[in-house]
C-alpha cells in the first residue's frame, strides 16, 4: 500500500499559471497514490455525524453529504478555475447557461434594474429580455463598448450590470476597470461574462468585477465532449449562490463532466497561446482575401478598440468573425466542401468550428434592436458574421479550408 501523499500547497498560488493549470485543487490520492484525479461518482455519501437535511444551513465545514450539495471531483474543478481567476472561490453548474440563470435570479428581484450588452450570447440575451421582465426586473440593454450609454442606462434601481468581453459575436471589448467604477458609484454588482477570454486572457476580479461567468464547455473544458459551467468571485457571494441558484435551481454538473473539464484544463495556457496565434495568421489571410468585406479581431490594429483589447486581455482568443458578401450561399459551400472546419455551433473547442449568424434571425429573436444600435449592428453584420472558433490544427491548413470554399 502507498504511503499517504501529502501537498502543502494544494492550490498552488505562488506558481506560474501553466503550472496551476495543472496542479491546483489537485493532490495525489493520500490512500493510493494515485496522481491523475479520482472521478467520484457517488450521489450519497456516508457520515459519522448528525448533518442537517437542509441545504439552507449548509457552511464551508459540512461534509460531502449528496453532490446535488458538493463533491470531491467537482471541489477540485472549483478550486483549480478559482485559482486561476484569483477568486476567493467557485461554484460549477451544469452548463452556462445554468450559471448564467443562477446569477441573474438569485441577485435580482421583482422592482430591480438590470444593465446589460445589447449584443451577446443569445441564451442570455433571451433570457434577460423575456423571462427577467416576465418577473417583474426591468432590462435595459445597451452597447457596454460605450460608458457613456451605461452611465446614461443607470437608474436608482440598478441591482446588477452584466457585460460580455469580448461579446458574442461582434467581439466587442467592454473597459472591465471604468464599468466596475461605475457600478461601485451605484453599489450595483458587476457580472463579466468571461468565456471568450478565459482566465488566461483576462482576469476580471482583479479589475474590479463581482462576479465572473464562464460556459465550461468551450474554451475551458476545450475538447467539445463535456457541458459545464462555473461562477467565480467572493465567498459572500458564492455561498448563498450555491445554496440557492445550485441546491434549489438543479443545475449540478456531473462529476464525470467536471473530471473532463479538469483535464482540459490542465492544457488551457498552452491552448490558448496556440488558438491566439492561429487565430492571428486566419484572421491576416482573411483580412486580405477579396472576398471578405469586414473582419473583426481583437488581435488585428484594425478593430475599432484594439488598444482596449492589448490592455486588458493577455491573449486575444481564438474567435475571428467576418462577412462576405452572400453569406447563406458561403453557408451551403462550407457545410459540402469544408475539410478540416468543421460547420456547427460552439466554439473553444481544439477543432476550429464555423457558423453563419443571422443578422435577421438574432434581431428578431435575441437582440430586438431598434433605431442608431440596429443601425450600427447591420453597419457591421450586414446580413450575417460567420463566427469562427479557430482550432488547433494547423494554421496552412484551416486556411487552405478556407480558401476552397471562399
Amino acid at each position: 500500500m502507498s504511503a499517504i501523499i501529502h501537498n502543502p500547497n494544494p492550490l498552488m498560488t505562488n506558481k506560474g499559471i501553466q503550472t496551476q493549470a495543472i496542479h491546483a485543487g489537485e493532490a495525489p490520492d493520500r490512500n493510493t497514490g494515485a496522481s491523475t484525479p479520482n472521478l467520484v461518482m457517488s450521489s450519497t455519501f456516508v457520515v459519522d455525524e448528525e448533518i442537517s437535511f437542509s441545504a439552507n444551513n449548509l457552511n464551508e465545514d459540512t461534509p460531502f453529504v449528496y453532490t446535488r450539495w458538493s463533491n470531491p471531483t467537482t471541489l477540485q474543478l472549483e478550486q483549480k478555475l478559482a485559482v486561476l481567476e484569483q477568486a476567493e472561490g467557485c461554484t460549477a453548474f451544469a452548463s452556462g447557461m445554468a450559471a448564467s440563470a443562477s446569477v441573474l435570479l438569485k441577485f435580482l428581484s421583482s422592482g430591480d434594474h438590470l444593465v446589460i450588452g445589447n449584443t451577446n450570447y443569445p441564451g442570455t440575451a433571451e433570457m434577460a429580455r423575456d423571462t427577467l421582465t416576465r418577473l417583474g426586473i426591468s432590462v435595459t440593454p445597451v452597447d457596454t463598448s460605450e460608458l457613456d450609454s451605461i452611465r446614461n442606462a443607470i437608474l436608482e434601481n440598478t441591482r446588477m450590470i452584466w457585460i460580455e468581453t469580448p461579446s458574442n459575436p461582434l467581439l466587442r471589448i467592454s473597459d472591465i476597470a471604468a464599468i466596475a467604477e461605475i457600478a461601485r458609484q451605484q453599489k450595483a454588482l458587476l457580472v463579466v461574462d468571461s468565456t471568450f477570454a478565459t482566465p488566461i486572457a483576462t482576469r476580471p476580479l482583479t479589475l474590479g468585477a463581482d462576479l465572473v461567468v464562464h460556459s465550461l464547455t468551450k474554451y475551458i473544458g476545450g475538447h467539445g465532449d463535456a457541458m459545464g459551467g462555473a461562477v467565480c468571485g467572493k465567498q459572500s457571494l458564492l455561498g448563498p449562490l450555491r445554496g440557492e441558484g445550485l441546491i434549489h435551481y438543479g443545475g449540478v454538473i456531473s462529476p464525470f463532466n467536471a473530471w473532463l473539464i479538469m483535464r482540459g484544463m490542465a492544457t488551457l495556457p498552452i491552448r490558448m497561446r496556440s488558438h491566439q496565434e492561429n487565430a492571428l495568421a486566419v484572421a491576416s489571410f482573411l483580412e486580405g482575401h477579396a472576398k471578405v468585406e469586414k473582419v473583426i479581431y481583437p488581435g488585428l490594429a484594425s478593430h475599432p478598440q484594439h488598444e482596449l483589447a492589448s490592455r486588458q486581455m493577455d491573449n486575444f482568443s481564438g474567435i475571428i468573425s467576418f462577412r462576405t458578401a452572400n453569406p447563406k450561399r458561403l453557408a451551403g459551400r462550407m457545410m459540402q466542401k469544408l475539410e478540416v472546419v468543421h460547420y456547427a455551433v460552439s466554439l473553444g473547442h481544439h477543432r476550429s468550428l464555423v457558423y453563419l449568424l443571422q443578422t435577421d434571425d438574432l434581431i428578431g429573436s435575441s437582440y430586438r434592436l431598434e433605431g442608431r444600435e440596429l443601425d450600427k449592428y447591420r453597419d457591421t453584420a450586414g446580413a450575417g458574421v460567420f463566427r469562427l472558433s479557430v482550432g488547433l490544427e494547423d494554421a496552412r491548413d484551416i486556411i487552405a479550408d478556407l480558401e476552397l470554399v471562399l
